[in-house]
């Protein structure tokens, strides 16, 4: 057992010895990883090369002895603390009620079975208390110094940028706010929103084309409606709207956290502790703040997007002309719709993922809570899409409507008129016209902004 082989410097010396295969006094990190997974010792992924690089003060890329009994000491004082903090009645055992009370401080509200489920994983003996040993043996080598680090893995990151901007927003610790680590988190997830934007903008252009412009009458197929827009306006036609798109990305993410935070605690029952139906709500609400605020560039982003070669010189010169044939409320058409739309796309988006989540978490989470980034951008993906189809109708009457006094001979409709006369025109499926290229630029989309978010969250010198 590893408790047994580094309880002392001596052990750590015996442990260095068995780490390095080739004799030659440095362990380097596929050394650390082959020599752990030979002795049975479980670590997440990357976790060899984040120790390595902890511990490496003469940067070669290696340890020798001196660096890895001191990151291993150092190591050890962080999570011996770690483990007297969640100890609170101080009985030298942790139990599910302090790792749900010790979570519950850090502004993180997690169920008995969820916090269940984390302490089996760590729990050797079966006892269903975790002793300072299990616990020094669990994270001796892995680089998560407390707790904290395993229930990031779950949250909810809205990272994953497929151009609509209705979830729910990011959940951050006191720990990070007051570390500021929340707005690199922020700034890093714009950056990635807007990369991942830029390039599924012509997929995202084909979408509000086919919802504006197709019908049973006028059937457009994806190869003709590229060849329409590239025949009008060329290869640089594709990215129309894209630049307000990006845009509206900064403004609207700092709204919707500000007003987030501000409504959890208006509507939390107890303090510090957001219930899921308190985060939706909350959620729903910020949301629907940061659409009214920022709704005139949406209708900005649609009339650019379908503008003709010529029509408008830029974002400034497309404001001014609304403005002057059609007044102020043209920047408000289609609210409605649209803050309607968040409700759907929310709580779908929430539930699904919290279903997903308890689905892997009972059947998978033996030895780790640790999902791996492959289950997390499914679930992720697969709750924004569900989120998605469920609000897509009203997101098509939104695009109509905002668009609608720009098309020639078109009448100027409500709401309701809108669905009547889709509904009679083109049935059930005319709501979900464009359907396709939004559900095409889905996974390029999720694998685009989580790529830019990573760079950008080591960039930045965010901890992963």
């Amino acid at each position: 057992m590893l408790r047994a082989e580094c309880s002392s410097s001596d052990s750590y010396e015996e442990l260095f010895r068995k780490l390095d295969s080739n004799r030659d006094g440095r362990v380097d990190v596929a050394e650390l990883r082959a020599g752990l997974a030979a002795m049975g010792v479980r670590t997440g992924q990357g976790a060899a090369q984040k120790i390595v690089s902890s511990g490496d003060q003469d940067k070669d890329n290696s340890l020798d002895f001196s660096e890895f009994s001191r990151y291993l000491k150092e190591h050890e004082k962080k999570l011996r603390l770690t483990f007297k903090s969640l100890d609170q009645n101080q009985d030298g055992r942790i139990d599910v009620a302090e790792v749900q009370r010790s979570l519950s401080d850090l502004g993180l509200n997690l169920s008995r079975d969820d916090a269940q489920k984390i302490l089996q994983s760590i729990d050797a003996d079966g006892t269903m208390t975790v002793d300072w040993n299990e616990w020094r043996e669990h994270f001796l080598f892995n680089p998560a110094a407390n707790l904290q680090e395993i229930i990031r893995y779950w949250k909810h990151s809205t990272v994953l940028d497929i151009g609509d901007s209705l979830a729910i927003p990011d959940e951050f610790t006191e720990e990070e706010k007051t570390t500021g680590v929340w707005w690199k988190q922020l700034s890093a997830g714009a950056m990635a929103g807007a990369v991942s934007r830029t390039g599924t903008a012509p997929l995202d252009r084909m979408k509000v084309f086919m919802q504006v412009h197709a019908s049973k009458s006028n059937e457009i197929s994806l190869s003709g409606g590229f060849r329409q827009m590239l025949k009008e306006g060329g290869w640089s036609s594709l990215w129309r709207g894209n630049g307000i798109n990006v845009l509206k990305i900064a403004p609207e993410t700092a709204i919707k956290f500000m007003a987030y935070e501000q409504y959890k605690k208006v509507l939390s029952s107890e303090p510090g502790q957001v219930k899921t139906h308190e985060r939706f709500l909350a959620g729903s609400l910020a949301g629907a703040t940061a659409q009214t605020a920022i709704y005139p560039m949406e209708v900005l982003k649609t009339r650019l997007t379908l503008r003709k070669t010529g029509q408008y010189s830029g974002m400034a010169d497309c404001a001014k002309k609304i403005l002057k044939k059609e007044g102020v409320k043209a920047f408000y058409k289609g609210y409605v719709p649209n803050i309607l739309g968040i409700i759907p796309y929310a709580g779908i988006d929430l539930a699904v993922y919290e279903s997903l989540k308890n689905v892997w978490l009972s059947r998978y989470a033996k030895d780790s809570a640790n999902p791996g980034i492959l289950v997390l951008l499914g679930c992720g993906t697969i709750s924004s899409t569900c989120g998605q189809l469920a609000s897509y109708p009203l997101a098509l009457i939104r695009t109509r409507m905002q668009a609608q006094a720009s098309l020639e001979g078109s009448e100027q409709l409500a709401m309701g008129q809108m669905l009547k006369k889709i509904l009679k025109k083109d049935g059930f499926f005319g709501l979900y016209r464009g359907i396709l290229p939004n559900f095409m630029k889905v996974i390029p989309a999720v694998s685009i902004s989580y790529v830019v978010y990573e760079y950008m969250r080591s960039g930045l010198g965010i901890q992963k």
